[in-house]
């Protein structure tokens, strides 16, 4: 049954915020990534992506000023309801029903970083949408894949089976690199860039869902380079990234501390 009173939906959504907060009390959180996260957003802004079903996480640890982005759909009134009570911002619009245009407006005036899960609202699961990279292409903003994995969890019987921890389980997150994408690309090089970014962010949930498994030992801090032979992530990727290893991996060595035009403007000459 779907929601529709608006006071309703916010009742429901602050009961739901106090499960969350209660119930992610009892959860061990264990992140690796080459470079400190969050980041101040008052130095560099960010996109933060990561997938649908593992939306619960990311919303309920960070601890930052993040707004995420919510679909209007049927039920994006009561997730928007609980990423405001959770402290979040929130930006509605979609990265697939025409919505890079209005959100352009919105980014721009706002501060903080964007946290998107580019294979939704409603799918395919685990698929990037064009939408975002767009997105990072025409702000500049970086996108920065991040993997989640829980050791034992429930799922969902949606189109992305949502994933929701069980309690005294662990939460695990692999957070790589900024990825810049050129500005002024056209269809095809846009393509190539969301072909890359899903392969990236497969790459890192798969290490994450290792890690917190068992299946695999937490990831060294130099195993997460993309580009390098050896790295344990680059052995995850099912497919080789088109535009690596130069064009990404030089796009994602640029420092968290550098500033965002002159990382853009140094993919802009590879391109």
């Amino acid at each position: 049954m779907k929601l529709r009173h608006p006071r309703l939906i916010a009742l429901v959504a602050f009961v739901a915020t106090m499960l969350i907060r209660v119930w992610t009390c009892t959860l061990r959180l264990r992140t690796q990534s080459r470079q400190p996260h969050p980041v101040d957003p008052t130095q560099q802004r960010l996109i933060y992506a990561f997938w649908h079903d593992s939306l619960l996480a990311p919303a309920t640890f960070v601890r930052t000023n993040v707004r995420v982005l919510i679909s209007h759909h049927a039920d994006g009134e009561l997730i928007a309801r609980v990423c405001h009570y959770l402290g979040h911002g929130v930006v509605r619009g979609s990265t697939t029903r025409g919505g890079t245009a209005a959100l352009m407006r919105l980014i721009r005036s706002e501060s903080g970083h964007l946290a998107i899960t580019p294979d939704g609202p409603r799918g395919p699961r685990r698929r990037v949408q064009i939408g975002i990279i767009q997105l990072a292409s025409t702000t500049g903003l970086p996108i920065v894949p991040v993997g989640v994995g829980y050791s034992r969890a429930w799922h969902a019987r949606s189109w992305d089976r949502f994933s929701i921890p069980q309690p005294l389980s662990t939460v695990t997150g692999v957070i790589l690199d900024p990825i810049f994408v050129p500005s002024n690309l056209n269809r095809e090089q846009l393509e190539q860039f969301r072909e890359d970014v899903e392969a990236v962010l497969l790459a890192a949930s798969e290490l994450a869902e290792d890690w917190a498994t068992g299946r695999g030992n937490e990831p060294s801090v130099s195993s997460l380079a993309v580009g390098s032979g050896d790295s344990i992530l680059n052995q995850k990727l099912h497919q080789p990234i088109v535009r690596a290893p130069k064009l990404l991996e030089e796009c994602v060595r640029n420092p968290i501390g550098s500033h965002e035009h002159d990382a853009t403007r140094n993919c802009r000459k590879l391109a």
